[in-house]
């Protein structure tokens, strides 16, 4: 049932003096856009007849073809608790569509992550599954910032895991962030300081994906704007520094029949069902694919290594967290697969329409995921892990783009026009960081040669 309808949209953004709306979207590489409108455009924009030129948004259109209509999803409005009393800004996420042609209704654009990740939905509804949910654990730093308001790479505090004030500096931060997406309606399951100094992670509970994915791009926003009122300046990069872990975001993922979790099975030894196992093994096959997309810019290569608790490897335990997937050990209607290797620089809508896409595939084809490793893996030799026929994650994002170019199953379901424009801001982000000479090179080679 829909939350919102287009007259209480129109009568709640007067009663509480909405100035502005933020018509939001996301781009091929997952940043955040929106076309602001005065609120006495909301009319038309909830009529779905709000154009933007699409030509200036990454990985969307060429200008010839540059018009794009905004279409707001009403079940996402919400007005920003931290916005004036006189001015209060509010916001609705939108789907981008295209025109038609002449006389023809508008189309859903074929660039549109959001869009796109529906489209992957429906391929899961024809397979009688009525809900795809996700529950996300999104870490990220806090830094400094300079008195120009620059970030620094001064962290603001020497905490660890799970640490408490005096240690954990950021604990003030993190409270005023939950306070501002308990606001906004985030039902908040835990707020903790992570592994690495200045590191942190909010875990809010799962929703279907589409509301996951949405949650995923407030959240960021609500983290960085808050982190700034506190002179801090808050980073989803995977890895900012050298020599502590990383930050990830371990997506809890099931799927639903009715009310009915489909990975669960009590008549199993391990309780999970036969889709869940075949699930799992489109995840494990085509997982060295889907991380051109869940981890998609060069730092994320620098989380994925061994030593810092990010999976490198391809295989599944109920007991360890060393491998790529974990199978948490709440069984019901908790049963879920934990994937543990996508970072919080990822494009939310794209990453999960990936990971479904890979399970689909394996529920299709009835595949058999290989046994469990319960070791550690990563005191595993070379030649165990091979006796074992566990595989390396990409080492580099030209190895992921390559690996993702040659995976049909997951090539149809991003879509060509998606597929191209990604695949291309990717080799260019490549090339430059190829080509690009850094300050560990000088410091290993100026006096050597």
């Amino acid at each position: 049932m829909a939350k919102f309808t287009r007259e209480d949209i129109l009568r709640i953004a007067q009663e509480d003096n909405v100035r502005f709306i933020r018509l939001q979207f996301t781009d091929l590489l997952g940043t955040i856009k929106n076309v602001e409108i005065p609120v006495d455009q909301l009319p038309k924009a909830l009529d779905n007849k709000m154009m933007f030129d699409g030509s200036s948004i990454e990985g969307f259109v060429r200008i010839e073809e540059s018009d794009m209509y905004l279409y707001p999803d009403l079940d996402t409005w919400v007005i920003f608790p931290w916005t004036p009393e006189k001015g209060k800004v509010a916001r609705l996420i939108c789907d981008v569509y295209q025109p038609g042609k002449p006389g023809e209704e508008p189309k859903p654009f074929l660039g549109d992550p959001r869009g796109i990740l529906k489209r992957v939905l429906k391929e899961a509804e024809a397979l009688g599954f009525t809900a795809f949910n996700i529950g996300p654990e999104p870490e990220f730093f806090l830094f400094k910032n300079d008195e120009s308001g620059e970030p620094t790479l001064e962290l603001n505090d020497k905490g660890g895991y799970f640490d408490l004030a005096p240690t954990d500096l950021g604990e003030n931060c993190r409270r005023d962030i939950v306070l501002e997406l308990e606001d906004m309606g985030f039902e908040i399951e835990a707020s903790h300081h992570e592994v690495a100094p200045g590191q942190h992670e909010i875990d809010f509970k799962y929703a279907d994906a589409v509301t996951t994915c949405d949650n995923i791009q407030t959240f960021k926003l609500v983290v960085k704007t808050i982190a700034r009122k506190h002179g801090l300046h808050a980073t989803f990069m995977p890895k900012p520094l050298f020599g502590v872990n990383g930050s990830g975001m371990h997506c809890n993922m099931s799927l639903f029949r009715g009310k009915e979790n489909a990975f669960f099975d009590e008549s199993t030894e391990s309780q999970l069902s036969g889709t869940a196992m075949q699930f799992l093994a489109g995840i494990l096959k085509h997982a060295d694919s889907f991380t051109a997309i869940t981890n998609p810019i060069v730092n994320s290569y620098k989380r994925l290594v061994p030593g810092y608790e990010a999976p490198v490897y391809v295989a599944w335990s109920m007991r360890n967290r060393s491998p790529l997937v974990r199978i948490p050990s709440s069984r019901g209607l908790s049963t879920r697969i934990e994937v543990r290797s996508p970072d919080p620089a990822a494009n939310p809508y794209l990453a999960m329409a990936a990971m479904l896409a890979a399970g689909l595939d394996g529920i299709k084809r009835k595949l058999t995921p290989p046994a469990a490793t319960d070791r550690n893996i990563y005191v595993m030799s070379k030649e165990e892990r091979d006796e074992e026929g566990i595989r390396d994650l990409p080492s580099t994002l030209k190895e992921a783009v390559d690996n993702f170019l040659k995976n049909d199953v997951l090539v149809e379901a991003i879509g060509e026009h998606a597929v191209e424009h990604f695949v291309e801001a990717k080799e260019i982000e490549w090339d430059m960081f190829r080509t690009q000479v850094h300050p560990w090179e000088r410091d290993q080679y100026m006096q050597t040669y």
